[in-house]
């Protein structure tokens, strides 16, 4: 009888495995992606000193890009934001990325923008210990967005620039819409939320979500 039990139990955790991963097939790896900061060179020696270069925390799921041990401060009209993480490499421009709960708090006005596109975008000041910097323009609430390779992308059926929506499973599962695709070889396939979003469909690590034209 045990023998036979073994082989019932083998059998239904194969099916059980198959099920799996024909519906990873399906799907895409979600991250959740907190407030963080991009600096350009010009801004990290302003802020740390002259010649200064950003230290490596971690590798980030994207190719090439990392955690830095260095914070800062993002500072607005109603409240500072601490401990705000830099992310690299340096990048020609400086910019912040905030949920909007996080910009509502500080008084900062960020409109929800794909990421680079920071023209009249919202202001705030960055600092350290040793120095401060006036942006001008560069926070932004970044777009639901989805970094995919080529090959995936022609899986997929989804082209660089389209908007898509979203459908996660779990506890919280909903649907979001106007999530833009992005494709290049550089990326490595995922979509990338904010926290609120995250917060909104019980976000847990290695959530998957489904593709809706």
């Amino acid at each position: 009888m045990n023998s036979m039990n073994n082989k019932i139990d083998y059998i239904v955790g194969e099916i059980l495995e198959r099920i799996n991963q024909c519906k990873d097939e399906d799907t895409i790896l979600v991250e959740a992606s907190g407030r963080h900061v991009h600096l350009s060179k010009k801004d990290v020696e302003t802020l740390f000193g002259e010649g200064y270069e950003l230290t490596k925390k971690r590798d980030l799921s994207q190719p090439g890009q990392y955690l830095c041990e260095e914070k800062v401060m993002v500072i607005g009209p109603r409240g500072v934001l601490q401990a705000v993480s830099v992310l690299g490499p340096a990048r020609a421009e400086t910019q912040v990325e905030l949920s909007k709960s996080d910009a509502v708090s500080v008084g900062i006005n960020a409109p929800v923008r794909m990421s680079g596109d920071i023209k009249n975008s919202g202001s705030c000041i960055i600092a350290t210990q040793k120095a401060a910097i006036k942006l001008e323009e560069g926070v932004i609430a970044a777009m639901r967005h989805i970094h995919i390779t080529p090959e995936d992308a022609e899986k997929f059926n989804v082209a660089n620039g389209e908007i898509v929506g979203i459908e996660l499973q779990g506890e919280r599962g909903l649907i979001f819409n106007k999530v833009a695709v992005r494709v290049s070889p550089k990326f490595n396939t995922a979509i990338h939320l904010d926290y609120d979003e995250a917060n909104a469909c019980g976000f847990t690590n290695g959530i998957r979500a489904k593709i809706i034209k």
